[in-house]
């Protein structure tokens, strides 16, 4: 590159501190601007100007700051979910877009399944429950609770993660129903499930229901109250994908209240931190009527120590690729 100008790669945020190992994966050829902010309004329409290639963590990317990407050979999410990008302000400014959808994979199914078996065993309720017993022990273990292999498990989009879910959940013997129409028929057959073409009849009969479909606009809302009310009476939910799909905490407060829904285990929310609500407050207070029947934990089923290093790997060698290549791997079609 001597006597030739760098590439310029702009990364807006992420949770790592700084950007070492994408310059050190980058090279001496490149310049990163690192942004440092999930505000979109604090990207300087100068900066963005220079940029060969965006990386976007966290921050929403809208159509006032991709009017500024004149020289940008195409934008890479350091995640797999893109809801936060403008789509189609990309498409019409003529630049690609692409996902990271190959790291974290395990972290993520192993973060449900330890969920649903947790809640499944009522192991949270037991150890709530356990501290306040002052006489008697064995006798106040919690009814219902059905061995793995008498209940049903229902997997809501059967892609990356819900096939690796299916895999970890077979040796326990699970009967395992999965609804996905964007999975080609024979799927469930290599894989291993019984598939369901109607997400009502996998709500009706499975005792623990765990999702994993993007959030788009025809998931988002997913499980409403209504379909909630669906739900096999006493069912189980786990939500690792996006808050987006549950997104209607009074529902599932009401569901949790009423003993319609017996436990819940949620790592995304639609908003976070999330806003005070009434079911988070008992949450948090451990009132007693909830008590381990909610579990929540902050956005980090994907995480591991070998997940971050191979998440911001991946992103940083398909803008190298692009850059030295002009090919985009993980191409997003819009």
């Amino acid at each position: 590159m001597t006597g030739q100008r760098k590439y310029v790669v702009g990364i807006t945020d992420h949770m790592f501190g700084t950007p070492d190992l994408e310059a050190k994966l980058l090279g001496d050829a490149v310049e990163i601007d690192y942004f440092a902010t999930t505000d979109e309004t604090q990207f300087s329409p100068e900066r963005l100007a220079r940029l060969d290639a965006l990386m976007v963590w966290g921050a929403r990317l809208e159509a006032r700051s991709i009017a500024h990407l004149a020289r940008c050979k195409g934008v890479v999410r350091y995640g797999v979910g893109y809801e936060k990008i403008d789509l189609p302000a990309l498409s019409a400014a003529g630049i690609p877009f692409a996902n990271n959808p190959d790291y974290g994979t395990e972290e993520v199914a192993d973060h449900a399944v330890a969920m649903m078996l947790s809640l499944h065993r009522r192991l949270w309720e037991h150890d709530a429950r356990a501290r306040g017993y002052t006489s008697g022990w064995q006798i106040h273990s919690l009814k219902p609770l059905l061995r793995s292999n008498r209940a049903t498990v229902g997997v809501i989009g059967v892609g990356r993660i819900g096939t690796a879910v299916v895999n970890r959940l077979k040796p326990f013997g699970f009967r395992i129903l999965g609804y996905d129409p964007c999975q080609p028929r024979g799927h469930e057959k290599a894989i291993g499930y019984e598939r369901v073409d109607r997400i009502d009849e996998l709500l009706a009969e499975a005792d623990i229901v765990t999702l994993h479909c993007p959030a788009d606009a025809g998931t988002r809302g997913l499980l409403s109250a209504e379909k909630l009310a669906r739900l096999k009476p006493g069912a189980i939910l786990v939500n690792t994908a996006r808050g987006e799909l549950l997104d209607d905490l009074d529902a599932l407060e009401t569901a949790l209240r009423t003993g319609h829904l017996a436990a819940a285990a949620i790592d995304t929310l639609a908003e976070e931190p999330p806003r005070a609500h009434s079911l988070l407050s008992a949450w948090r207070n451990r009132e007693d009527w909830l008590a381990g029947r909610l579990v929540i934990t902050p956005h980090n089923a994907f995480y591991s120590d070998h997940a971050a290093i191979e998440m911001r790997h991946n992103a940083a060698m398909t803008v190298k690729i692009l850059l030295e290549e002009g090919y985009l791997r993980n191409r997003v079609d819009i």
